[in-house]
């Protein structure tokens, strides 16, 4: 389904696929080749959002940009069932495996892994053939790689990294600005009662 959003509508390439019941929504281009699979969700909520040529949006994937970060994949990109990438830049030839997770102004150089369940956090730089392996956390710039256990160390290098201020536009810790984060974010998905179905 597509729909249009705060007055944008999707282009598809007239070469390219979406399935029957993925949704693609707003200011979203996709290219000659690409393929948006069953029940994949491609949502600009404000920024953009740019599909590169014969890229793949398995089957239950998400991706979104927000008001402060549009989200470019490349050319020659796969993202697997199930994986999330919001207000991120990948680069060509990229995979993205099952369940991984790329957050909000992070970029993902030509040519990296990030294996099932991987995670590339907010503002992180993956240099290009990096390989973030199977559950393990990419974090930083450029992007140092942890497996999930070593919470101590993620944390000096993502509490520099501002999450909430990122992510939400709120500079305090996620334990202190739910209140916040939720408002402002219900505010912002409010748009969505205007959207209408373009096809």
């Amino acid at each position: 389904m597509l729909l249009e959003h705060l007055d944008s509508s999707p282009t598809v390439d007239g070469d390219a696929f979406v399935a029957p019941d993925a949704t693609v929504c707003g200011d979203v281009i996709i290219a000659r080749g690409a393929r948006v699979m069953h029940g994949a969700r491609i949502v600009a909520e404000g920024g953009s959002i740019r599909i590169g040529e014969n890229s793949i949006v398995m089957q239950n994937a998400v991706v979104r940009s927000t008001v402060s970060h549009d989200c470019s994949i490349g050319n020659g990109v796969l993202i697997g069932p199930t994986a999330h990438v919001v207000g991120a830049t990948v680069e060509d030839g990229v995979f993205l495996a099952t369940g991984t997770s790329v957050f909000h102004g992070s970029r993902l150089g030509r040519g990296s892994v990030v294996r099932i369940h991987g995670i590339v956090h907010v503002n992180s730089v993956l240099d290009p053939q990096s390989t973030v392996p199977i559950g393990w956390i990419a974090v930083g710039n450029p992007a140092r790689i942890f497996s999930a256990d070593l919470h101590e160390e993620i944390w000096a290098i993502q509490e520099q990294l501002k999450f909430s201020l990122s992510a939400y536009g709120i500079d305090q810790p996620m334990s202190e600005c739910m209140d916040k984060v939720t408002a402002k974010v219900s505010q912002r998905l409010e748009t969505h009662k205007h959207d209408t179905i373009v096809v």
